[in-house]
């Protein structure tokens, strides 16, 4: 699929692996819906992007919100075709500590924000997207969800990142047969050490220990290459229904 002119919805879109995508999607002539809870972050990447760009809030796990989202897009740019969806949070606990069990609501809304806002975002894009006429091989569009090498190499204290997104990692050849007869792709990108927002809190040395962990190249990933495999998804039509590491030949050690 040929991006230029074609419409872009991204979630978590305002920083980090999402915003790198809005950019790379502006850049190729195509015109992207920032959906992020973020206003200030939102806005400033909207103004940035110019009239390629709308920013719409809204909470990927909540039905109306992410519904509203979904149409203010297509009002906007007047179809969907593409939708990327990043937004992800993470609440590191163990299953017991010596106060007790685990808190089920921090385990709870991992998952509402993960793994359900994924598949709520990607319901609702996947019914904008079949509305669209095929293009070359009777294509309409293309779904890229975020899972994490955590979904494989999960680290102690993170059952509910990496049960969110092992979950993601499962949706997406089922979802692909799903939607193969409408013309739409569905992918999964699966990031290991990225400098994500989630990461520059941490000092520099303890990002740079992180990097070395990497075998090569022995450094974070940065989100514009998340985004250069985005775009790669988007353009090369025999990708579907798989899930890519992207990660530097990373495998985790239990802490």
């Amino acid at each position: 699929m040929d991006i230029s002119g074609k419409v872009a919805l991204i979630t978590g879109g305002a920083s980090g692996l999402g915003a790198a995508t809005a950019r790379m999607i502006a850049a190729a002539g195509g015109r992207v819906a920032i959906l992020d809870l973020n206003e200030q972050l939102g806005q400033a990447l909207k103004a940035e992007l110019g009239d390629a760009a709308r920013y719409v809030r809204a909470d990927v796990s909540l039905a109306g919100e992410a519904e509203q989202a979904v149409k203010a897009a297509v009002a906007a740019f007047g179809a969907l075709h593409i939708c990327v969806n990043c937004a992800g949070i993470g609440s590191p606990q163990r299953i017991i500590t010596k106060e007790g069990p685990a808190d089920l609501e921090k385990f709870s809304k991992v998952i509402r924000v993960n793994l359900i806002g994924t598949f709520n975002v990607a319901r609702l894009a996947a019914w904008a997207i079949s509305r669209n006429q095929p293009g070359t091989d009777g294509e309409r569009g293309v779904i890229i969800n975020t899972a994490s090498v955590a979904a494989f190499d999960g680290q102690i204290g993170q059952a509910a990142y990496s049960a969110s997104k092992g979950g993601i990692v499962a949706l997406t050849l089922p979802l692909a047969r799903d939607l193969s007869a409408m013309g739409i792709r569905v992918m999964t990108i699966a990031p290991g050490l990225f400098d994500t927002p989630l990461l520059a809190q941490l000092p520099e040395d303890v990002k740079a220990s992180l990097g070395a962990m990497v075998p090569f190249p022995k450094r974070l990933g940065k989100p514009a290459e998340y985004a250069l495999l985005a775009k790669q998804i988007i353009e090369n039509p025999m990708l579907n229904g798989e899930v890519i590491r992207l990660d530097g030949a990373i495998r985790m050690a239990p802490k």
